[in-house]
């Protein structure tokens, strides 16, 4: 059974994407995430898989797709939460975050047939993908996390347990203003990139 998984926060003004703000404000922000986690769900429910997972911090809102199981993150920190994730599945498994919106359903198709795990690496040191073939919780334990070496340590852990490794493209997070301007010119006709239009030209930015 093929699992996809979409690790998030509920988009709530001043508890996500708070590195947008300013310029804008934390309510501007939070429309943002709810976007970006729309664009990126929606991305999943197009993708193939036999089980597609939001695993969530919060509550679900009127942005989540039908066709997801929706699990409560547990506490500790990010690897802790990743590890969880994995724990949950029973057979290969693909997880991805709410900071990528340009993701497509081409991007979200892994084949396990020529490699045990897969890393999306992002373009300030971290991944915004992670799969296993057979996942594996104790590969994400330890692991640095929000630093500009995670995915390099996160590849090597993969590579360090024997498995064969494929890279998949390289995509730019959005954490700040500059980085959503960026991700919004690679998909123009997403969620995302019209909410943050609207925003911009309102407050004149």
């Amino acid at each position: 059974m093929t699992t996809l998984l979409v690790i998030a926060k509920e988009p709530r003004p001043g508890r996500v994407k708070t590195r947008l703000t300013p310029p804008f404000s934390p309510r501007e922000a939070a429309e943002l995430a709810e976007a970006a986690l729309a664009d990126t769900l929606h991305a999943v429910a197009a993708a193939p898989a036999d089980r597609r997972v939001l695993v969530l911090d919060g509550t679900p809102g009127p942005w989540l797709p039908p066709g997801f199981d929706v699990v409560p993150q547990c506490g500790g920190g990010l690897d802790v939460r990743l590890a969880a994730a994995f724990a949950g599945c029973a057979g290969p498994a693909l997880l991805v975050g709410m900071d990528t919106p340009q993701v497509t359903p081409a991007l979200l198709t892994v084949d396990f047939a020529d490699c045990d795990a897969c890393l999306g690496p992002a373009e300030d040191g971290g991944f915004w993908a992670l799969g296993m073939a057979v996942p594996d919780p104790a590969l994400l334990r330890g692991v640095p996390m929000s630093t500009a070496t995670t995915g390099a340590v996160q590849r090597e852990r993969l590579v360090a347990a024997g498995l064969r490794v494929r890279d998949l493209p390289r995509l730019r997070d959005v954490d700040t203003a500059d980085d959503a301007r960026a991700v919004a010119a690679r998909a123009p006709h997403g969620r995302f990139a019209a909410r943050l239009a609207r925003l911009t030209a309102v407050g004149g930015r």
